[in-house]
C-alpha cells in the first residue's frame, strides 16, 4: 500500500477528485480529506449555515459518499478542520495526544514523506484541501491520474513559495490563515505563475 497525497487551493476540485475517486471505485477507507472548509464555503472555525462543533460530528449538506461523513475536529494550532477517511480517524488519536504535531503525524504515520508533510500540513493552515489515498501499487497510477486532473498545488513550487518568503517547516502552534490572509496568499500564488 502507498499513500497518494495532493494539496488543492480549490476546495471545489478537492471535492471533484473525491467524487472521481468514489467513481472509480475507491472507497472511503482508501481515501482521506483534510481541510479548514466546509461545503457552504465557510472556514470551520467561522459561523455557519451547516452547524458547529468542536469534535468529530457529521456536518449538514456533505454531500454522498465520503463527503457525506465529513466531521470537525478539534487540532491544536491550526484550530477545526473538517476531515473524513483514515486520516480524520488518525487525526482524532491525534487530538487525544496520541500523536505528536496533530497533523504533521497523521500524514507522516500515514506514510507521506516528512518534507513534503510539512509542506501539505502548512498548505491546509494556510486554507488548503488536502485528498490522500491509501491504494495497493496496481492502483496508484489511477488515483495519481485522478487527482492530477483537478489541478492540484505543485508541492515543489509550493514549498519554494514558503520557503522564498521565510518558512522553513510547519508550525503546528501556528494559528489557522483568516479568509483575508487566504484571500491575499491566493493573489500572490497567481502573480508568480
Amino acid at each position: 500500500m502507498r499513500s497518494v497525497t495532493h494539496l488543492f487551493d480549490d476546495y471545489a476540485q478537492a471535492k471533484n477528485a473525491v467524487a472521481a475517486l468514489e467513481q472509480a471505485g475507491f472507497t472511503s477507507s482508501e481515501v482521506s480529506v483534510v481541510s479548514r472548509y466546509r461545503d457552504d464555503g465557510t472556514l470551520a472555525d467561522e459561523p455557519s449555515n451547516a452547524g458547529t462543533g468542536a469534535a468529530v460530528g457529521a456536518l449538514a449538506g456533505g454531500g454522498t459518499g465520503l463527503l457525506a461523513a465529513l466531521g470537525i475536529i478539534a487540532i491544536p494550532g491550526i484550530g477545526p478542520l473538517v476531515a473524513a477517511g483514515v486520516l480524520a480517524t488518525t487525526l482524532v488519536g491525534a487530538t487525544g495526544g496520541g500523536l505528536v504535531g496533530g497533523l504533521l503525524g497523521a500524514l507522516t504515520s500515514y506514510g507521506v514523506d516528512e518534507r513534503d508533510a510539512h509542506v501539505y500540513s502548512e498548505g491546509v493552515r494556510r486554507g488548503g484541501t488536502l485528498v490522500t489515498v491509501r491504494a495497493d501499487d496496481a492502483r496508484v497510477a489511477d488515483a495519481e491520474r485522478i487527482l492530477n486532473g483537478q489541478q492540484p498545488v505543485d508541492i515543489a513550487a509550493r514549498r519554494k513559495y514558503y520557503l522564498d518568503a521565510g518558512w522553513s517547516e510547519y508550525d503546528p502552534t501556528a494559528p489557522g490563515y483568516t479568509q483575508d490572509q487566504i484571500r491575499k496568499e491566493r493573489e500572490l500564488y497567481g502573480k508568480r505563475r
